[in-house]
C-alpha cells in the first residue's frame, strides 16, 4: 500500500469519499511509513497509539463524510494544542504538558474529518529555523540525514517529504512555513495575517507577526488545508472570511508580471549556488507566459531588519516574560529565548513606535510595487541545508551573522507586514539538496499565489525528486 502515500491529499480524500480507499488502509500505510523512516528523520513526535489511530479510522469508514479532510492522517506542529497530546513546544519547561483542548485551527481540521496521529517536531518555542530541542531531539533532512530539515516547521516538512502524512499544519513568524518547505522540496504558505485565526492569549492587537498556515506536496493540497483552517472567528480581532482558494486555481498565469528581488542588491549574503538555482528556475515562469523582471532594492534592508528584530523581540518578551522572571524557569530557557526577551525588555515605548513607523513605510512602498507586479520573488533561504549538529550558520559567504537568526533575513520583508508568501520548489544544488523561492503577493492574494504555484507544479519536474527511503529506513 506504500504507493498510496505518493498520492495527493486531495486525491486520497476523494477516494475515501467514493469508498475506493478506506481510511484504515491509509492510516495503516502512514503508520507503517512512520515505523520505517521516523527513527532516522525524527519528524513525528508524541505519536498516538496505533490502536487509537486505527479505531478512529474505522469510525471514519463507518460514518458519513464529515468534511474535506475525512479520514486523512495529520500531525500537529508541537507549538499548537491537540487535545490529549503532549504539547512541549520543544521546551523542558513544558515537558509532560498534556493539552486539555484543541487550538482553533486544530479543531477545524478535526471537524473536517482529519485524524490526528501525533505531533511534528519544532525548535524550542519555534525560535530559529533549525528543528532541534532538548525534549525531542533533532529533525534531519530526508534528502541528507546529516543536514538540517529547517524550521520551525521542520518536522512537518520532513514528514510530508517522506510520505508519513499528506498534509501538515505549520506556523510562520520568521519563515517557518517557507524555509523548511524549501529545504524539503514541498510547498508552504504563510497566509495573509488574520486569515487563519490563532489562539493568542496575550496581546492580539500589537504583535501582528506570527501566523498559522498549511503545507503540502502540491499547491492544491495547500489550498485544501487552507480552506479548512481559514475563516472568521469573533474571538480574533483580525480574522476575516475569504473566498474558497481551492475554487480559484485553474486559470493560467500568462501575462502576469513577477519582480525578482534576488539578494536585495547585495544586502542579503547568499551561499554559492542559491541565486543561480533560483534564477535558472525562474525561466519556467517565462515558459508559462509570465514576465520576470529584475527589481532594484525597493526599501533599505537594514531598516526592515532593525524594525523586525525589535518588534519580534518585543513580542517575545511580552509572551515569555513570566518564564524569564521566574528563576526556575529562566534556568531552562534556551539562550536565544533569553536574548529575545532581554532585547525586547530594553526597548522604550518610543523605540517601538519608531519601528512601527518603519513597518508602515515599508508596507506603503510594497503596496505601490504591487500596482506594477502580480508578485515579488525572493529565495526562501540564504543558505543550503547545513550540518544538523550546528545551532545556526555563523557566516554566509564570508559575512559574519550578528544574531542567531540573521541568516534568515530574506524572509523578513513579507513577515514584517503580514502579506502572504508561498514557497515553491526551485530545484537542487550540487550536493542534491533542495532550495525554494518565495512568491510574495499583496494582502488577500493567497488564492492567486496558490494558482501561480499550481501552474508551477504542473510544469516542473521537481515533484519527481523524492528522498531515498532506503537510506532513511530505520
Amino acid at each position: 500500500m506504500s504507493d498510496i502515500l505518493d498520492q495527493s491529499a486531495g486525491d486520497l480524500a476523494s477516494k475515501i469519499a467514493r469508498k475506493e480507499l478506506s481510511s484504515v488502509e491509509l492510516i495503516q500505510a502512514s503508520l507503517d511509513r512512520i515505523d520505517q523512516v521516523n527513527g532516522t528523520v525524527n519528524a513525528i513526535v508524541s505519536p498516538r497509539a496505533r490502536e487509537a489511530c486505527l479505531a478512529d479510522a474505522k469510525a471514519a469508514d463507518a460514518s458519513d463524510i464529515k468534511g474535506r479532510l475525512h479520514g486523512l492522517p495529520v500531525a500537529i506542529k508541537d507549538l499548537a494544542n491537540a487535545q490529549g497530546l503532549h504539547t512541549s513546544m520543544g521546551s523542558p519547561i513544558f515537558n509532560g504538558n498534556i493539552a486539555q483542548t484543541d487550538d482553533l485551527f486544530v479543531a477545524r481540521m478535526k471537524s473536517a474529518g482529519a485524524i490526528v496521529i501525533g505531533k511534528t517536531n519544532t525548535p524550542e518555542f519555534g525560535l530559529g529555523s533549525h528543528t532541534f530541542n532538548p525534549v525531542h531531539g533533532t529533525t534531519v533532512n530526508p534528502y541528507d540525514p546529516s543536514k538540517s530539515a529547517g524550521g520551525s516547521s521542520g518536522g512537518a516538512a520532513a514528514a510530508l517529504a517522506t510520505g508519513m502524512i499528506a498534509l501538515a499544519d505549520g506556523s510562520d513568524m520568521m519563515g517557518s512555513l517557507r524555509n523548511p518547505a524549501a529545504w524539503n522540496n514541498v510547498y508552504g504558505l504563510r497566509p495573509t495575517y488574520g486569515l487563519v485565526p490563532l489562539d493568542m492569549p496575550g496581546d492580539m492587537f500589537s504583535h501582528q507577526l506570527a501566523v498559522a498556515g498549511p503545507m503540502g506536496r502540491t499547491p492544491r493540497d495547500v489550498a485544501l488545508l487552507l480552506d479548512v483552517q481559514a475563516g472568521f472567528d469573533a474571538r480574533h480581532p483580525h480574522s476575516f472570511e475569504q473566498s474558497v482558494a481551492g475554487d480559484q486555481l485553474d486559470s493560467d498565469i500568462k501575462g502576469m508580471r513577477f519582480g525578482w528581488l534576488g539578494d536585495w542588491g547585495g544586502a542579503y549574503a547568499m551561499d554559492a549556488g542559491v541565486l543561480d538555482t533560483c534564477q535558472n528556475a525562474l525561466k519556467q515562469f517565462e515558459a508559462l507566459g509570465a514576465n520576470v523582471e529584475k527589481v532594484a532594492p525597493p526599501f533599505p534592508a537594514e531598516q526592515i531588519w532593525e524594525a523586525w528584530v525589535k518588534l519580534r523581540a518585543w513580542a517575545n518578551a511580552g509572551g515569555k516574560l513570566a518564564l524569564y522572571e521566574n528563576p526556575e524557569t529562566r534556568a531552562l530557557l534556551k539562550e536565544d529565548a533569553i536574548w529575545e526577551i532581554e532585547t525586547g525588555m530594553a526597548l522604550s515605548a518610543m523605540e517601538v513606535h519608531k519601528m512601527s513607523n518603519i513597518r508602515t513605510q515599508w508596507f506603503t512602498k510594497l503596496n505601490a510595487l504591487f500596482t506594477q507586479f502580480d508578485a515579488l520573488i525572493l529565495p526562501s533561504a540564504q543558505v543550503w541545508p547545513f550540518p544538523q549538529e550546528w545551532t545556526s550558520p555563523r557566516e554566509i559567504a564570508g559575512r559574519s551573522m550578528d544574531t542567531y537568526h540573521r541568516w534568515m533575513e530574506v524572509v523578513v520583508p513579507a513577515s514584517l507586514v503580514g502579506v502572504p508568501a508561498l514557497n515553491i520548489p526551485a530545484g537542487f544544488g550540487e550536493g542534491g539538496l533542495p532550495m525554494g523561492m518565495q512568491v510574495i503577493g499583496p494582502r488577500h492574494s493567497d488564492a492567486k499565489l496558490l494558482k501561480i504555484g499550481a501552474r508551477w507544479h504542473d510544469a516542473c519536474d521537481f515533484k519527481l525528486c523524492k528522498p531515498d527511503l532506503d537510506v532513511l529506513n530505520s
